[in-house]
């Protein structure tokens, strides 16, 4: 592409356009250079820098706090499975000395414990057999022979009175179902509850994580957080997923196989691009694990999470400095270039180029204003110089010419009169020596006349005035040659 052709001013000289006149010295490249970049990089640093103290900070806390509530809600869960078993062991001793025509009426008389066995409640004897029940037969029909089977167990061990099985399956709906068992003082009776470990944890997650200071109810119904309870044998008891979060195999769970050791804590991972804290511990009683998961960035409050975007404040303030960057180069800087060209073509006498408007600020209309009125007294005052120097001249040549007419008039003819009386006066001398003598002073004379007369063309040149300037240059070119011998040629060129 042909590089643009400069611009020419008034003088002819080649006006440079205003991006090249732009240099780093100018104000908008300091400006930029030495404020604005300089502030720019320095928020920025300071804005990231404490959006990354704000973000591990908060890191952190949520770890802290979700591993504070993991331990109260294991907590909770083995408070509600020990009262299950102060249940069932209540009700072991109910049925003490017990006939078998009593168990049905103590059934239906603990009817109100159903709310913690939604399984049913049921009494075995000494041998495992299913004496009575209550609930769903075909879920006791089920559980008959693991529950004899953990009697039996029990029994010859010398266990405790009371114990909590591992989870059976429900064969109608698949639910993990635990069992908890009672053995009467006398041995002849063991009182049994089923309950739902999911619904168990369900209420006592939701129950236990909303007494927790942080977490609503939005959290809690697992809408971004989710819950995982499971047992020794690493059978998923519980999972109260969040929203789009696939069901993963118990053993794969962050935290599961720290909790199943006895440890509590909180773990960082990384799914799908989001940071989640899972944070665990385990059940005691029972050496089950419960894990609590989130994205911790969702667990802050809408005012910490507008926090973390005070760095985009800087969009808008960056582009404000532009703007007035902008607008300092098209209201200060392009017009004081535009008056400094205008200035320099008035330096070289165009007195129009000051009137044209530049824009810009009042102060620069107003500069502009006085430079032009500056510019109309000088141009007045430069006419006023042109005729004082006009007067001037026509005086100095008129003063020249009255000389070199008095010269001529008076002085050269004096001479050529004493010139004449010279000779006469030679012509009467009786001698010789005053024949000389005259000569003399005649020739002296003569010599005084072409001095006079050299001098009056030098004041009044009579062929600048009757042939014009060519020919009296070279009328003079001429003479310089024969009065000073030295060659002289004179040429002309054009009109």
């Amino acid at each position: 592409m042909p590089a643009p052709l400069a611009k020419n001013d008034s003088n002819g000289r080649a006006r440079r356009s205003p991006l090249t006149r732009l240099t780093w010295r100018s104000l908008p490249w300091q400006m930029l250079l030495v404020t604005i970049l300089p502030l720019t990089a320095l928020v920025l640093a300071a804005a990231f820098g404490s959006q990354l103290v704000h973000q591990n900070a908060m890191r952190s806390m949520v770890g802290e706090r979700d591993e504070r509530a993991v331990r109260t809600a294991a907590a909770a869960l083995e408070e509600q499975i020990n009262h299950r078993l102060y249940a069932v062991r209540s009700l072991a001793l109910l049925a003490n000395r017990a006939q078998d025509s009593d168990l049905p009426a103590l059934l239906k008389a603990s009817q109100f414990l159903e709310l913690e066995f939604d399984g049913g409640l049921a009494f075995f004897d000494s041998s495992g057999a299913l004496l009575e029940a209550s609930g769903n037969p075909s879920l006791w029909a089920a559980l008959a022979q693991p529950a004899s089977e953990l009697i039996a167990h029990s029994l010859a061990n010398g266990a405790a009175p009371h114990l909590i099985s591992n989870a059976f399956s429900d064969p109608e709906s698949g639910e993990a179902i635990v069992l908890a068992l009672a053995i009467s003082p006398d041995g002849q009776w063991i009182a049994a509850g089923a309950f739902s470990a999911a619904e168990m944890a369900r209420h006592t997650l939701q129950n236990a994580l909303l007494d927790q200071p942080g977490l609503d109810a939005h959290t809690a119904a697992g809408h971004y957080a989710s819950f995982v309870l499971v047992d020794a044998d690493r059978r998923l008891l519980y999972q109260s997923a969040s929203q789009g979060e696939a069901t993963l195999p118990a053993g794969d769970y962050p935290g599961v196989e720290q909790a199943l050791s006895g440890l509590s804590g909180a773990l960082y991972i990384t799914v799908n691009r989001q940071e989640l804290v899972a944070a665990y511990s385990p059940v005691a009683p029972l050496g089950w694990a419960l894990v609590f998961q989130e994205p911790w960035e969702m667990v802050a409050s809408p005012t910490l999470r507008l926090s973390q975007l005070t760095p985009l404040v800087m969009a808008p303030a960056l582009a404000l400095a532009i703007l007035a960057l902008w607008f300092g180069y098209r209201q200060i800087i392009e017009p004081l270039q535009k008056l400094a060209a205008q200035a320099a073509r008035l330096a070289w006498g165009n007195f129009d180029a000051i009137q044209e408007p530049v824009g810009g600020i009042e102060e620069i209309r107003q500069l502009q204003n006085e430079l032009g009125h500056m510019a109309s007294r000088l141009q007045v005052a430069q006419k006023s110089l042109h005729g004082y120097i006009g007067a001037i001249t026509a005086a100095q040549e008129e003063e020249r010419l009255r000389l070199a007419r008095e010269l001529h008039d008076d002085s050269i003819q004096s001479l050529i009169a004493l010139k004449q009386r010279a000779q006469l006066s030679q012509l009467a001398a009786q001698n010789d020596a005053g024949v000389d003598a005259l000569q003399e002073i005649a020739s002296l004379t003569e010599q005084s006349i072409d001095n006079l007369r050299r001098m009056i063309r030098a004041l009044r040149p009579i062929y600048l005035e009757d042939l014009g300037l060519a020919p009296a240059l070279e009328m003079l070119c001429r003479e310089i040659s024969q009065s000073a011998g030295l060659p002289a040629r004179f040429e002309r060129q054009g009109a």
